[in-house]
């Protein structure tokens, strides 16, 4: 029940809405996520980790919304996105790995930021 109160929230915020199937724009969203997987790959060849889970789950989130807009649903929330897969489509398997990977994206960029802050707080006590 939360999930679809979530939904119904976006809805009202304007993040969530029905519009015309868009072939042309779920093209653009699978050139993105194309090009997302592609930078996932060298980023991963360089041992550039952090950056490559950031591109998988980019090449993952563009080609559902890339579904979504193929069957009329625009939706500006990456969680909402995530909901709407499952509600709508029923893929447990590729709702758990897209799940999975916002997550890891997610964690990975709070970790970069805690060990910037914390770097930063050291170069700056340099200087009392």
């Amino acid at each position: 029940m939360k999930k679809l109160s979530f939904l119904s929230k976006l809805k009202k915020e304007g993040k969530l809405e029905l519009v015309d199937p868009s072939e042309e724009i779920c093209k653009s969203y699978i050139e993105k996520a194309d090009n997302c997987l592609k930078s996932a790959k060298l980023l991963l060849e360089y041992s550039l980790y952090e950056n490559s889970v950031s591109m998988s789950y980019y090449a993952m989130y563009n080609s559902l919304t890339a579904l979504l807009f193929k069957v009329g649903i625009k939706c500006e929330n990456h969680a909402g996105s995530i909901i709407l897969f499952k509600k709508l489509f029923g893929r447990m398997d590729l709702f758990k790995v897209i799940s999975f990977a916002k997550e890891e994206r997610i964690d990975i960029c709070l970790h970069l930021w805690q060990c910037r802050y914390q770097f930063c707080g050291e170069w700056c006590h340099q200087f009392d």
